[in-house]
């Protein structure tokens, strides 16, 4: 079969269908989202997005106990919310393979931290084996299945954002149909009760030692000889980074980064008169070297963010590779909501209130930027909730509204939780979910809420509303977010309500819309330069150098919000009168 140019996500999920995988779940989350998503349009794979990672791996699970090769993947803080049932499905093991796809964000190109998934391997006792290109990517996860059922035990695949997102040619094979196996009802296997744990907590041993002798003679690791002066340990993409920024360097790429191939490393080490390390984020392969009582020269790389050719070459006192500098005196273009984006009237109006927010993971969390500036924290998914109660415990916000905002999907992935702790504990805290009808940070993926499944099947168009009432609150409202008076009163009613509320800000995503109504334009003559439009921080809003507002209308959706705070009616519809009926 003729080569290809493959993202390392496209490549992933190739080297799935070729093991003949039937069944994958994820929650979409950057870098790793694609995977999917490119699954789930080859034949025979029955591919779905769980409400959060830690269902997803549990699909997996059920699934490869079912006799069904199984992939799961999800970006690295999901393995966060997947790790309860990671850490025992390594006791049980598995009965077809099961591989795992975590992608790291080195650099937090689209994370709320940087985590190294390498450590989660170690610590969990899981098989790990990381690709530094598209083509290893294809092959190694296609490999990690037999892996998986060799060994009896769940094999983790670590990208990276720049694996994840960068294309290298591979070369595609055919799918191997691979027969379900039948279920088998195994107490002393799958039920991990004390008495049971225990057992298969030696046997885990057993089965890790089997692991370790197949990763001294792992075709993923090798060597390449280029003198004795130096030689780098390295692995993933840094592989990539030390041939380009240090050609002349030996090399020990380690493809199967847990268990690690000692007696390979040992061996390379023997050959070199200076050892070092090179990786990404933390020092896991330094760490363990050192364990091994090597001697590693430390070459003074910093554990944070992405590495570049540049920044390695530096480390070596070696040349740089040839770069393009930068263009300077470049416009700043700080990111903002997209035009016409429904949650940019919730924003407004709570910043006018001076409330104060417990913000979540969402596209929505532009909104702490100025000028909207309008969220006061970003944790980690669905804590919004949570923290929005144990503020409004502390008494520190005495005298200003609180209140939690996140998206539909959030909602699905992990507010539901937060929001019944409110209800269980008597709170009192305000809850905001905006609804767009869609998981838009990600690029468009279905929920539970939007009635489709990944594989464009319809599902059950499940009623926010209905399911909060049925978790116990009592004040549940909806608004079209777009119209501005009507959410601010909706906001308000709900803070004075003496219990838990729900508001439901349900417009869809600007991007989603099909239908445009005609743009607006600033009439000059009218506009005062007062500013308050501009406020708004929509995109296609901007001064001109006169102070008054101008509207780029190629990018004018037709929200109508800017014209329902503009005091001066300047604001009007291009070719039509403007009609906003009572919103005003």
């Amino acid at each position: 079969m003729a080569h290809s140019l493959l993202s390392g996500n496209e490549a992933i999920a190739r080297g799935a269908w070729e093991a003949g995988v039937s069944v994958a779940a994820a929650y979409p989350g950057t870098p790793s989202t694609e995977i999917l998503e490119n699954l789930a349009r080859m034949d025979g794979v029955r591919a779905e997005w769980a409400p959060n990672e830690k269902v997803a791996l549990e699909v997996g699970i059920g699934a490869s106990v079912g006799g069904a090769r199984s992939l799961v993947t999800m970006k690295h803080v999901g393995l966060n919310v997947a790790a309860d049932p990671l850490f025992t499905a390594v006791y049980t093991g598995v009965g077809a393979g099961l591989v795992l796809v975590v992608a790291d964000d080195p650099g937090m190109h689209s994370s709320q931290n940087e985590q190294d998934t390498r450590n989660y391997a170690a610590f969990a006792r899981v098989p790990m084996l990381e690709p530094t290109d598209s083509a290893e990517a294809l092959a190694m996860t296609k490999a990690a299945f037999g892996l998986s059922e060799e060994l009896d035990l769940p094999v983790l695949v670590r990208s990276t954002t720049r694996l994840s997102h960068g294309k290298t040619l591979v070369e595609p094979g055919e799918r191997v149909e691979v027969p379900g196996r039948p279920y088998a009802k195994l107490l002393g296997k799958y039920v991990m009760m004390p008495g049971m744990a225990r057992k298969r907590r030696i046997d885990l041993e057993q089965r890790l030692s089997r692991a370790r002798a197949l990763s001294e003679d792992s075709p993923f690791t090798f060597e390449e000889a280029r003198g004795s002066a130096i030689g780098v340990v390295t692995s993933g993409v840094a592989y990539q980074l030390v041939r380009e920024a240090l050609p002349e360097a030996s090399v020990l790429k380690i493809g199967m980064t847990y268990p690690l191939p000692e007696q390979r490393i040992r061996d390379f080490a023997a050959k070199v008169e200076r050892l070092v390390v090179v990786e990404e984020l933390d020092p896991y392969l330094m760490s363990n070297l050192l364990a091994m009582g090597l001697i590693v020269d430390d070459a003074g790389l910093a554990h944070i963010g992405e590495l570049t050719p540049g920044v390695v070459a530096a480390a070596f006192g070696a040349a740089a590779p040839e770069t393009r500098d930068p263009m300077e005196d470049l416009p700043a273009r700080p990111p903002m909501l997209c035009p016409g984006c429904p949650h940019r009237g919730v924003f407004a109006a709570l910043r006018a209130m001076d409330a104060v927010v417990m913000g979540d993971i969402g596209c929505y969390t532009l909104a702490a930027l100025p000028p909207l500036s309008a969220m006061d924290s970003c944790v980690c998914m669905g804590a919004s909730i949570g923290m929005a109660h144990g503020l409004g415990l502390s008494g520190g916000a005495e005298g200003r509204p609180v209140v939690a905002v996140l998206g539909d999907s959030t909602f699905a992935h992990s507010g539901l939780t937060g929001l019944l702790d409110v209800v269980y504990n008597g709170g009192v805290s305000t809850v905001i979910v905006l609804d767009n009808r869609i998981t838009a940070m990600t690029g468009h993926q279905d929920n539970p809420f939007t009635g489709r499944t990944l594989q464009g099947g319809s599902a059950p168009e499940i009623d926010i509303e209905a399911v909060c009432r049925a978790l116990g609150v009592a004040d549940v409202r909806t608004v079209d977010p777009n119209l501005l008076k009507p959410t601010r009163t909706a906001i308000e009613a709900a803070l004075v309500h003496p219990g838990p509320s729900v508001v439901i800000a349900k417009a869809p995503c600007a991007l989603l819309t099909k239908e445009r109504p005609d743009p607006f334009a600033v009439d000059e003559e009218a506009c005062t330069a007062c500013g308050e439009c501009i406020r708004l921080g929509c995109p296609a809003l901007s001064r001109d150098g006169t102070a008054r507002a101008v509207i780029d209308i190629t990018l004018c959706v037709g929200c109508r919000q800017c014209v329902q705070v503009c005091k001066y009616g300047a604001i009007q519809r291009t070719g039509a009168a403007c009609d906003i009926g009572g919103s005003r």
